[in-house]
């Protein structure tokens, strides 16, 4: 094997995480919209909600509504991924697509990206005309634990706070753990409709109830946590609708492979990203919070 490793061979090799990112790695990129961005922060010009007036008189004046403009702030950030080869039959590895190099980049970078948009749901938003005013979710769209798992309930009540500010009915995501489901499946007060179709959300024959895409992710930080934070016994998760969340991509995957004369000649993976999400609309996010046994 050359001690140049080949152009084509690193691009093929990108190309395969690229795609098992988008196809395996993070589980709520397709449910977002993508935004591109130049520069470490970006912009997201917003119009804001107004009401028609009743005429009053012929050829009168036209009225000015003043319609409310306003912004939300993208910031980029970098995450990367490196790992060490030792022998050329495993870097001839690489560029199968089902490599295990491969897809445990693919996914680490997956998860990165779930973790961005996660974390940008439920955490502070920055407006204004630099993006400097911090926005928190605000209370009315929290749902407390009460002691309780992911009830039906609960559920109901999603789809109540969502129809009551005529979010749009379709994009609607529901992001919880596999504890949840188990949830559902043991909630006393379910119907027999509302527990087959539990039952059936389990077993991957269906993923949608009651107006709701449901997306279960398991997976973890970079810390050993899980990317659905809990406090203590109460795990928060999330619902959105898709036009309430952004994902900004500054840099989509860059890929190199190359040789490390300072580790023996091994052959060193490495590629980075930047990316930055941003709760765009509260009223299209809701904080749903669960207990769970200890």
């Amino acid at each position: 094997m050359s001690n140049e490793v080949e152009t084509s061979f690193v691009q093929q090799y990108t190309e395969n995480v690229t795609l098992l990112t988008q196809q395996k790695g993070s589980k709520l990129r397709q449910y977002v919209d993508i935004e591109p961005i130049n520069g470490e922060f970006a912009y997201v010009e917003q119009i804001g909600q107004t009401a028609a007036k009743v005429k009053e008189s012929r050829h009168g004046d036209t009225p000015v509504m003043n319609t409310p403009h306003g912004r939300r702030r993208l910031q980029l950030i970098p995450y990367e991924w490196g790992d060490l080869i030792d022998t050329a039959d495993k870097v001839r590895m690489l560029i199968d697509p089902t490599s295990p190099y491969a897809m445990a980049a693919a996914m680490a970078m997956g998860r990165a990206m779930d973790v961005e948009i996660y974390d940008a749901a439920l955490g502070t938003a920055y407006s204004g005309k630099k993006g400097n005013t911090a926005i928190t979710l605000p209370s009315s769209q929290k749902i407390a634990a009460n002691s309780q798992g992911f009830t039906f309930a609960k559920l109901a009540k999603l789809k109540m706070m969502f129809d009551d500010k005529d979010v749009e009915e379709n994009d609607r995501i529901i992001v919880y753990t596999a504890q949840q489901l188990s949830d559902l499946l043991n909630d006393e007060k379910a119907t027999s409709q509302e527990y087959n179709a539990a039952q059936v959300l389990q077993r991957g024959e269906i993923d949608e109830f009651m107006g709701f895409k449901f997306v279960q992710v398991n997976g973890v930080r970079e810390d050993g946590t899980k990317i659905i934070k809990a406090t203590g016994q109460t795990r928060h998760c999330l619902a959105f609708q898709r036009k309430g969340l952004k994902l900004g991509i500054g840099q989509d995957i860059v890929g190199k492979i190359t040789e490390r004369a300072d580790k023996s000649f091994s052959t060193q993976v490495y590629y980075e990203m930047m990316i930055g999400a941003a709760r765009l609309e509260e009223n299209c996010v809701v904080q749903f919070d669960c207990t769970e046994p200890s």
